[in-house]
């Protein structure tokens, strides 16, 4: 209010805002409701989602990032929410479903304290330490693996498409990704290991064939066939590969280009200068000796003519990122201008190049590669809808077999070191001082979350359950025990051999308690949608105007 009483605007009258405890409970109850949309979701038992994209077709899946991609929201607490489950997938790739029920859960759990009146600075501080203790006790509950040993890291990766809609296929789609994984990594010299999943290891869908099909090559595969089938060989052992980003054709003028001819035989000499060049070019490929030419440019007829004459197969316009997979593959050397290719850029590591038709596409081959560091995972099925699910459930797998490789420590999954997180923390609660300790065993009583949405999908009784098994965790020691996704009883996850990443743990719990506090530390929102934007929505709720001289059956159909 002014001075003398009027009202002052300092905010466009169009602009929607909360703030206080207003905003406070929105951001609650809009987290709420994001995590409600997936808690069906999580665990073997888990239900699907059929939802319709953008484009009109169906998304059928129960992966958590993957529904909430598809899911178009308003609030921006929701949004924020939506983020966090597509951070976790670019970060470790799985536990997509679980940071966001912990941090819907976590976000829940302190409205009692902003009832109470309890300042959200002070229960943010009681939510970080309560992190801070449980990142330390996670450390001390994981353990070391062996990551040469297949058989345990198959049931880490199981573990994970346990709970997906390929886990009918048994050990199919775990088997898919340790190969994947085991190719395209490259020890660094400082000792780590580089492993780049998105570049290196590309997934192609093909419609038709058998599940059992699927499988991951020893070499590149893409989707391109010879430029000349009938006189170009489409098989050929050992070939030598030269991987080009130049064009083999003539080069047009950038702009207009003017050119003054005085005699009638200057135009073919234009154009004899231009086939001489290509043929310059050819010869100077031909000199390197190889097999098999790919360029990411164009390729002229006539060069295709040199290039068949000297029984070379040529492929031209390929994707940057197949070429770079090509190169990885083979051991060639991407080469900018023909002038500058050597010998050493040839690509020799290759022990088949040959074009196969698949369905009605023709794909090329560079296979039994010597210690290829690229590969190509093909995926056969009845479906497109069963293909985009098994590549969703693949990459998820590929990204928990990299966690493992990267980090080779492992947490027991099952909701047990949820519960083992949360008893430890319970204990802890006693000797922190002030008003944070009941924030911090909010966080405790918070970790129970997953177990209890595991047991409620298994359709067991809930209350029995938990109890039983906080009982299991209160004997002393670390325990290993937890909740069998399956059947809804307490089992040993040791003996059960359910065991997940400690990067993907670790990072869904830091992950959830930080939104948790981001959210809870907002105290105003201010939402407001443009003028020109409100006159637009204004002119379409009052219909064409009289003045406008419109059809009528289009205004019918407006």
């Amino acid at each position: 209010m002014g001075s003398m009483g009027q009202p002052v605007f300092v905010m466009n009258t169009n602009t929607k805002r909360e703030t206080g405890k207003k905003a406070q409970e929105g951001n609650i109850t809009a987290a709420k409701a994001v995590a409600d949309i997936i808690r069906t979701t999580l665990g073997p038992r888990s239900m699907l989602k059929m939802l319709l994209d953008a484009q009109g077709g169906i998304v059928l899946t129960n992966d958590g990032n993957a529904i909430l991609r598809e899911i178009d929201v308003a609030h921006p607490a929701a949004k924020a929410m939506i983020d966090l489950s597509r951070t976790q997938d670019e970060e470790v790739g799985d536990g997509t479903t679980s940071v966001i029920i912990l941090a819907g859960e976590m976000m829940h759990l302190a409205q009692p304290f902003l009832e109470k009146s309890i300042h959200p600075t002070v229960i943010v501080r009681g939510y970080m330490q309560a992190l801070q203790d449980g990142v330390a006790i996670l450390d001390e509950i994981a353990f070391p693996v062996d990551v040469n040993d297949r058989s345990q890291m198959s049931k880490i990766v199981n573990s994970c498409i346990g709970t997906k809609y390929s886990h009918r296929f048994g050990n199919l789609v775990s088997d898919l990704a340790l190969d994947a994984v085991a190719c395209v990594s490259v020890p660094q010299a400082d000792g780590t290991i580089d492993i780049d999943i998105k570049k290196y290891a590309k997934v192609e869908k093909i419609p038709g064939g058998d599940i059992e099909d699927c499988r991951v090559l020893k070499g590149v595969m893409f989707n391109k066939d010879v430029v000349l089938p009938g006189r170009m060989k489409r098989r050929i052992e050992n070939p030598r590969i030269l991987l080009m980003d130049c064009p083999l054709e003539y080069k047009k003028g950038e702009s207009q280009t003017n050119v003054e001819i005085q005699k009638e035989e200057d135009w073919a000499t234009l154009l004899q200068m231009e086939e001489d060049w290509i043929k310059g070019i050819c010869e100077q490929i031909v000199a390197l000796k190889p097999n098999v030419v790919v360029t990411e440019k164009g390729l002229s007829d006539l060069a295709m003519h040199y290039l068949a004459k000297y029984d070379i197969s040529a492929i031209r316009r390929i994707r940057k990122t197949d070429n770079n997979r090509i190169a990885r593959a083979c051991g060639a050397t991407i080469v900018n201008r023909i002038e500058e290719a050597k010998e050493s850029d040839i690509g020799t590591r290759a022990g088949l190049f040959k074009v196969e038709k698949l369905g009605d596409e023709y794909f090329s081959f560079v296979v039994d590669c010597k210690d290829p560091k690229a590969c190509t995972v093909i995926l056969r099925g009845a479906s497109k809808d069963v293909l985009n699910e098994v590549e969703r459930n693949l990459t998820d797998a590929m990204g928990v077999a990299r966690n493992v490789v990267a980090s080779p420590k492992l947490l027991p999954g099952g909701g047990a070191c949820e519960m083992a997180v949360s008893r430890a923390l319970q204990l802890k609660a006693d000797s922190i001082q002030g008003v944070e300790q009941w924030p911090y065993r909010a966080v405790s009583a918070g970790l129970e979350v997953i177990p209890r949405t595991l047991t409620q999908n298994c359709g067991a009784n809930v209350i029995r359950t938990i109890t039983k098994l906080r009982a299991k965790h209160a004997e002393g020691g670390i325990s290993t025990f937890g909740i069998n996704g399956h059947t809804g009883e307490i089992t040993d996850m040791k003996e059960l051999g359910v065991w997940e990443p400690y990067a993907v743990k670790a990072q869904s719990l830091k992950t959830a308690v930080e939104a948790a506090c981001m959210l809870l530390r907002i105290d105003d929102i201010v939402s407001g949608i443009g003028r020109k934007k409100t006159e637009a929505l204004q002119q379409r709720k009052s219909g064409p105007d009289e003045d406008m001289d419109v059809d009528s059956e289009q205004a019918l159909a407006e």
